[in-house]
């Protein structure tokens, strides 16, 4: 397990953090539409260059987490893409969950399937240059009704079978319960949810005996619901997350990585640089650091729109906002 705890301690070398460029298929082709951009497979691939062959990334990089099929696609210098990153110091990681599904036992709320495969995908990932996986779960509130425990649990065990498999095959395992932004809750219900998730998932983990020491925690922050009219100061932002964190998350993980979720650019840079400040007053005892994908992205497609000649303007974009972000780790 040596190794794996090394691998994992990695992603959080100092002022560096993850790119989640995982988008599905699905995913992607609404995003790029999003910004009136072409879509299919050669429009996804040159998106993912457009980010992964920026210059000097790896200054703030220690991780990018890929779609599959990204795995065996070329940048335009004619490398794979994971021996690009991997020679520039950066792991390539890889999005292994089957995407959500209606639960059956409350169909408002959402599981995670693909683990019948597992293993053999893994076994291929591995082969082909990933050092690390993640898996998401969705969970959902909607006042005091949800998220329902059954939900809760369902979704913890996925992502313990997930992590047990992942770490017998020599990989890391990135866990992802997302308690989504969308909706009216306030900032207090998203810290009680937060808190109830963790507790639930971090004791379905031991009941699997996964190794915490290699598991990575990707969680979202505390924040008031999409709907609800509110928005919160960092400074609430950071109390509140921390404190389900300190609450629920056992100091042995190797670290944690924060999802952007919707946010703005500007309120994922400035929560992050909030909850890094308050992590350290409170003697967090755990390595902090991103794993953005929008608010890492938004800007760069914004001016990139698809077409060639607006690469170096939109790297250049991606870059300063890499910088902000990496900055608000100190």
């Amino acid at each position: 397990m040596t190794d794996l705890v090394a691998h994992a301690r990695s992603l959080f070398a100092p002022g560096k953090g993850i790119l989640a460029a995982d988008e599905s298929v699905r995913t992607a082709t609404k995003r790029l539409a999003s910004y009136g951009i072409a879509t299919g497979p050669e429009m996804r691939r040159q998106y993912r260059d457009l980010f992964f062959g920026a210059e000097s990334i790896e200054k703030h990089l220690s991780g990018i987490i890929l779609f599959p099929e990204t795995l065996l696609e070329k940048g335009n210098d004619g490398q794979l893409f994971t021996a690009s990153l991997a020679a520039r110091g950066i792991a390539p990681g890889v999005k292994v969950d089957g995407g959500t599904e209606p639960f059956p036992e409350s169909p408002d709320e959402l599981i995670t399937q693909g683990l019948l495969d597992l293993h053999d995908r893994l076994v291929e990932y591995k082969k082909q240059g990933a050092l690390f996986t993640k898996w998401r779960a969705v969970i959902r509130i909607d006042g005091d009704t949800l998220p329902s425990s059954m939900a809760i649990h369902e979704n913890a065990k996925r992502l313990a079978s997930y992590a047990k498999e992942v770490q017998s095959v020599g990989l890391v395992p990135i866990l992802e319960p997302e308690v989504l932004l969308e909706g009216k809750h306030s900032r207090a219900r998203a810290r009680t949810v937060i808190e109830e998730t963790l507790n639930a998932l971090f004791s379905v983990l031991a009941e699997h005996a996964v190794d915490r020491a290699s598991v990575v925690l990707k969680t979202a922050m505390a924040l008031s619901g999409s709907e609800s009219g509110r928005v919160d100061t960092p400074e609430e932002v950071a109390e509140d997350t921390l404190a389900a964190l300190m609450a629920a998350v056992p100091s042995q993980i190797a670290g944690i990585v924060f999802l952007s979720g919707g946010q703005t650019p500007d309120q994922a840079t400035a929560n992050l640089a909030a909850i890094t400040k308050h992590a350290r007053s409170v003697g967090a005892p755990w390595p902090l650091t991103f794993s953005y994908a929008r608010a890492l992205q938004e800007e760069s497609l914004a001016v990139w729109k698809g077409k060639e000649e607006q690469v170096p303007a939109a790297r250049e974009a991606f870059l300063a906002r890499l910088a902000k972000v990496s900055a608000a780790l100190t």
